[in-house]
């Protein structure tokens, strides 16, 4: 069974990341980003305007209803629109939440109908709910205006999937938003399913999406409410009574809101990986080279730590990085280092080839020499859901009668073990510092080293 599966590795899908213009869907858990609707104002781009007026409209249509008394019909939309599962976007790890709560949907429908200037005017930016009322935060804004979106994710994601050769199957979208109606109406179409649970998939553009929203509560008190009005306040209100006087003084929030638009250059989507600096990976292998080799001041947790940031970075992007120490259904085993193999590059093709490789395993093992335990060990893992392929990460090189060992699995079982050394690291850090080549050559050297070692 592979390690985070996404949407492409189940469909041995050949791409990267930073070859599509999405986030890569995670099957079982939700991506660790939001859309942020700031940035769909600030774009250049015609198209992400009107949608980000398309997105106020139908925010501020609840407004509207409101006011025609129709405040059942808004309840509903409001409720319906905070929880888009199609997209997967969030900290939930299966997938799924829920909808906000009855009385958080009246907190909203509140604003619109006390608030004399958003009863008048509505939003021009709806993430401002968050300053207004408790248990709205980043994954509601996102939900949201994924919800009034999704008629145009729909299009963009089959667009995509034509693209990348996506498998697509006939669904039904229950509540999809439409504009012109103002109301959630049921769709059927094609779109990419969930292979367990046969649920819709949407894909969303990586230039919308945040860790945090631009707009955001934190931002607000640290940054304007901190410096702007606590002075005058004397000791530091509850969140709950700072929503309080954010309701009664909008021309405090809609100051902070104007801050924000002046400084729109500033905001920017964030990627679902970045790496370290130079500066950083040649910190981190200094720091690895004066380990001492062992468990000793618990050398061990600080050699995976570092090497796992370091090899994350340098083979970025020819390896996403898929995660670190994940234990085993026993719990007894752990895999250290854990990249997709997307077969970006000749030398990965080769091994996804020629050993059914779909994961790299890299076992990472501060000992001064490596045993066989932990070449058997490491075999373990070369299983069918793996590939016959993986790396010891290690301080020094195999002793002859382990590398032998190595030799002799090659031989019997056509699994493929090589080791990279602290001067291995040197030389990737070395290659990644001079952009010349790429580190990932280094791993390429060891294994044409290793096969000329293997029996003809």
């Amino acid at each position: 069974m592979l390690i985070r599966p996404r949407l492409n590795d189940f469909h041995d899908l050949a791409f990267t990341q930073q070859d599509v213009d999405f986030a890569i869907p995670f099957l079982n858990e939700d991506i660790p980003l939001y859309l942020d609707p700031f940035l769909l104002w600030k774009s250049p781009s015609m198209q992400d305007n009107s949608l980000h007026t398309a997105i106020s409209n139908s925010f501020n249509h609840i407004g509207y209803l409101l006011k025609k008394g129709q405040e059942n019909e808004a309840l509903t939309i409001l409720k319906t629109s905070s929880e888009c599962a199609e997209v997967g976007m969030g900290s939930s790890s299966k997938r799924r939440g829920v909808r906000i709560s009855e009385k958080t949907a009246l907190s909203i429908s509140y604003l619109f109908s006390n608030v004399p200037q958003i009863s008048k005017n509505g939003f021009t930016h709806f993430e401002e709910i968050q300053l207004y009322i408790d248990q709205i935060s980043k994954d509601r804004v996102s939900d949201i205006a994924c919800n009034f979106l999704k008629s145009f994710l729909i299009d963009y994601t089959i667009q995509q999937s034509d693209r990348h050769r996506i498998p697509l199957e006939k669904v039904e979208i229950n509540n999809l938003y439409d504009y012109k109606k103002n109301q959630f109406v049921v769709e059927n179409t094609y779109l990419p399913v969930n292979p367990e649970t046969k649920q819709p998939i949407l894909v969303v553009p990586k230039r919308w999406l945040r860790y945090i929203p631009w707009i955001n509560y934190e931002d607000y008190f640290d940054g304007y409410f901190v410096k702007e009005i606590l002075y005058e306040q004397g000791n530091i209100p509850t969140r709950v009574e700072i929503l309080e006087f954010n309701r009664k003084n909008y021309d405090v929030v809609q100051n902070y809101v104007k801050q924000k638009e002046k400084t729109l250059e500033d905001c920017k989507n964030d990627p679902l990986f970045k790496q370290i600096p130079i500066i950083s990976a040649k910190r981190k292998l200094d720091s690895i080279i004066k380990l001492p080799s062992g468990k000793t001041d618990n050398a061990d947790k600080k050699y995976e730590d570092s090497v796992c940031q370091l090899m994350a970075s340098a083979l970025y992007p020819y390896l996403d990085f898929a995660e670190t120490q994940s234990r085993t259904d026993s719990g007894t085993q752990i895999r250290d280092l854990i990249f997709y193999n997307n077969r970006s590059y000749d030398f990965l093709k080769d091994i996804y080839d020629d050993y059914q490789t779909r994961q790299i395993v890299m076992e990472l093992k501060n000992v001064a020499k490596v045993e066989r335990d932990h070449v058997n060990q490491l075999n373990r893992y070369l299983s069918e859901s793996f590939g016959r392929f993986g790396i010891l990460i290690t301080r020094n090189p195999l002793p002859k009668p382990i590398f032998k060992n190595t030799i002799d699995l090659w031989a019997g079982q056509r699994k493929c073990i090589i080791a990279l050394t602290d001067e291995d690291l040197k030389l990737m850090t070395s290659v990644y510092e001079s952009k010349q080549r790429h580190p990932i050559e280094v791993i390429k050297k060891k294994y044409l080293e290793f096969k000329r070692s293997c029996p003809s």
